[in-house]
């Protein structure tokens, strides 16, 4: 498409290079920056003046911040281009989207109304069916809908509203008017990715923001928070946010919301359904849930009654819905609400219930079930997409099933009338969207894009409550179906400017009021993969220090059929099957990798940092994987992975809370720890170890310089078990290990029952008190063999108490 001439941007800063040089708006095409006549709008005036005050390479530095943020944040998406599934850092458009205030007001009333119609529209569905039965909506649209969930009929929901958190995806035509291009109800995403844009935005832009009275998002989050809170039946009722699980494409955002506010993060698993009551499984035994807001869709929440198939939900939900017992946000059902077809009658639904019409149109849109509308498509084909009737996503993200009239042969054309005389009902026509465009930092300048906005609703105890903002999406190049991300589009935050200062909310609580989050709060699932973390980074260090140790031994001998390097190996492959002359072993890359995974699990529960030191551990690992050479090489590779993980303990160990997560974290240390020594000391005793043994099991075990300080005597086998074994003073001797596990132990919930020892707790204190009477002489490889058979029963039994 030709380009306009050049907008009149004015002059370049004096010695500087205008970023806006050559922007230009596309002919008949709304353009967000600059009118018709190619004057940057009031709104734009004071962010172009800054940019052009910014001297050469500045512009380019603040968006390096934004994208430094966004990686150390660990932002992303799932992208499943190709058939595969990854994990992308998060495309950040870096010029914001700014509309003033006032125009912002005009689009809010519109989707207020439009909310209020949406809630409306599905009480009726779920209830008396009165559209269907008035001739408002055609019955084979409800009735043959995949969308809709016969079981939720005439089940009204606690509180008596169906929806609590919408998005609407809008944009902008060729003469400036908004209008919504799709309804967002089943389980909207993007509103903790819109908290990121505007983050990372203004790291680029903290001057300007600073100075452009830009609306605050906080006080959106914090009112519907405190609704979500009101909502609860008594103050032990807890909030969850429940998210498919980590392979959703949105996954970071649900860990990332329920952190922000303050909410569990639980999947369907967490959850049991127990006298018609939704109950959270946590390691404190069962407990209620009071509100629940979904992150996954409808029919995937309840195998019982709904999708047998589904493996992510929770058997007896919809029970538990009929009962009133909980609340769930949004509605189950309420997935129909985004049906491409409605659209062609919510204005006459609106006229219907409302008495008004719809203040934001509709994408115009014709179903093509009866005959008048799809005479009008057929007429019209060039302006149209056909798509299906069905489907809940807008034409731009569901590209590959529709079908745009004008890419058309003629001999194509022809055949269109039978197409939807045979399968009208399944099929809508839509018009064309030619939507408005904002600029993007391409290649050194500023381009014009195609952009929509998705913008949410949330009902708050005062009524409905519109984003100020949202984000955008922006087009990777001019054709509107390259909006979606998965296509290759990008996403920008949007400024709702104002001429007067702004309030500067926050999520804290007012001076002198707080509450406590209820003990034993932790879902069995985290507690989970928490312990399993600590097992998996005290292995992979295990394992760093044994080959680190032979390959310190290879570099001086050169030989790996020396007595006691063969007798590690041995030890390595007969254990682990681990080849500790491969470069970076594979049992050691993956002990890396499955605490990476541990912990991906429980995002909402792991600190920024702490995931970027187990990230950057676990890519040095990779890269280091069959590239290092035996010998210095390798224990140079070993050393730095060692200082890596010793950055990530300490993170671990000096950032985070000491509550329940904490002490499961650590007992899955000491266990691990505990049986990686018992296995060592084991292996050498009961038999003449190589030369160099012992002096080796001291550097495995960072004790060498301890050892030289307690005893007065070359290294011995008793002088090495007295202080690896029995020494309680010492964090790598096994009986330090299980004195801290008795201590952990006794904190869990339930660590006693009517006085009684929990038959963990029992068993803790059976292996501590029987190892603390012991000696060095007492140690032989029978000891040794039962102590580690006791370790993995300490584990299981755990496992079945804490973790089942």
């Amino acid at each position: 498409m030709a380009k306009a001439p050049a907008a009149n941007l004015g002059q370049a800063a004096p010695g500087g290079v205008d970023p806006l040089l050559g922007y230009s708006a596309l002919p008949g095409i709304a353009d967000e920056m600059v009118d018709a006549d190619g004057n940057i709008r009031p709104v734009w005036q004071q962010f172009v003046a800054a940019l052009r005050g910014m001297p050469d390479g500045e512009l380019q530095e603040r968006f390096s911040r934004a994208s430094r943020y966004l990686r150390d944040a660990g932002v992303f998406y799932r992208s499943y281009a190709s058939g595969e599934t990854a994990e992308r850092s998060w495309p950040l458009s870096h010029i914001p989207v700014l509309i003033d205030e006032k125009e912002w007001a005009e689009v809010s009333e519109g989707l207020v109304q439009r909310a209020d119609l949406m809630e409306a529209v599905l009480a009726d569905i779920y209830g008396e069916n009165r559209l269907v039965t008035e001739g408002f909506v055609p019955p084979a649209l409800i009735a043959s809908n995949p969308e809709f969930l016969r079981p939720l009929v005439g089940v009204r929901p606690a509180g008596g509203h169906y929806l609590h958190f919408c998005a609407f995806e809008i944009g902008r035509g060729p003469d400036g008017t908004w209008w919504v291009l799709a309804d967002r109800t089943q389980a909207p995403s993007g509103a903790g990715f819109a908290l990121e844009n505007r983050v990372a935005t203004t790291r680029s832009f903290s001057d300007i923001y600073a100075e452009m009275h830009v609306h605050r998002l906080a006080s959106f989050f914090g009112s519907f928070r405190d609704a979500l809170q009101a909502r609860r039946k008594s103050p032990d009722d807890r909030i969850a946010v429940l998210t498919p699980g980590p392979a959703n494409e949105t996954y970071f955002e649900h860990a990332y919301i329920a952190r922000y506010l303050g909410f569990m993060l639980l999947e369907g698993e967490d959850l049991a359904v127990v006298d018609r009551q939704l109950m959270v499984r946590t390691v404190a035994g069962l407990k209620p849930l009071g509100v629940l807001w979904r992150r996954l869709d409808s029919s995937y929440a309840d195998p019982l009654e709904l999708d047998q198939t589904s493996h992510i939900g929770t058997p007896g939900m919809v029970e538990a819905l009929r009962s009133g017992s909980v609340t769930l946000v949004n509605a189950l059902g309420s997935g129909i609400l985004e049906t491409r077809a409605l659209l062609a009658f919510t204005p006459a639904i609106a006229r219907h219930l409302l008495g008004e019409k719809l203040k934001l149109p509709s994408i115009a849109t014709w179903w093509c079930g009866q005959g008048a509308e799809r005479e009008h498509v057929t007429r019209n084909i060039e302006r149209m997409v056909i798509g299906p009737a069905f489907s809940t996503r807008p034409f731009f993200d569901d590209d590959s099933q529709s079908v745009l009239g004008l890419s058309l042969r003629d001999s194509a054309r022809d055949s269109i009338s039978t197409w939807l005389a045979s399968d009208g009902a399944k099929l809508v026509g839509q018009e064309v969207v030619t939507l408005s465009t904002t600029p993007a930092y391409v290649d050194g300048k500023l381009v014009p894009r195609p952009m929509s906005l998705r913008v949410f609703a949330a009902r708050t105890e005062s009524g409905w409550q519109i984003m100020p903002g949202g984000f955008a999406r922006i087009g990777a190049g001019d054709d509107v179906a390259a909006i979606a991300m998965q296509a290759g589009g990008t996403a920008a935050d949007v400024w709702v400017v104002s001429q007067q200062p702004v309030a500067t909310p926050t999520l804290l609580s007012p001076e002198g009021t707080f509450a406590r989050a209820a003990a034993g709060s932790l879902p069995s699932r985290a507690a989970d993969n928490l312990f399993w973390l600590g097992r998996y980074t005290e292995r992979a260090e295990g394992a760093l220090r044994i080959t680190r140790a032979w390959h310190q031994r290879y570099a001086e001998a050169a030989d790996p059929n020396q007595p006691l390097l063969a007798d590690v190996a041995r030890y390595l492959h007969e254990g682990v099957g681990m080849d500790p002359a491969a470069g970076i072993p594979a049992p050691l890359l993956r002990s890396i990798e499955s605490a990476t995974y541990a912990a991906g699990n429980i995002r909402d529960r792991f600190s920024p940092d702490g995931w970027l030191a187990l990230n950057d551990l676990a890519k040095t690992a990779r890269r280091f994987h069959d590239t290092v050479n035996p010998g210095d090489d390798a224990a140079h590779a070993m050393t730095v992975l060692l200082r890596k993980l010793a950055g990530f303990a300490g993170l671990v160990h000096e950032n985070m809370y000491r509550f329940t997560g904490w002490r499961f974290l650590s007992i899955g240390r000491y266990i691990e720890r505990a049986l990686h020594m018992t296995r060592l000391l084991g292996h050498m005793s009961g038999r003449e170890p190589p030369d160099g043994a012992f002096d080796m099991l001291l550097e495995i075990g960072d004790n060498v310089m301890t050892h030289r300080r307690r005893y007065n005597v070359n290294t011995t086998r008793l002088t090495v078990t007295d202080l690896l074994a029995l020494d309680p003073m010492n964090p790598r001797s096994i009986l330090f290990q299980l004195n801290e596990l008795r201590t952990e132990v006794e904190q869990l919930p339930n660590a006693y029952a009517d006085g009684q020892m929990s038959p963990l707790f029992r068993e803790v204190m059976r292996l501590q008190s029987g190892l603390v009477v012991m000696t060095a002489e007492d140690m032989t490889p029978a000891v040794y063999l039962k102590l580690e058979r006791d370790l993995g029963h300490l584990s299981e039994t755990l496992a079945r108490t804490y973790l089942a």
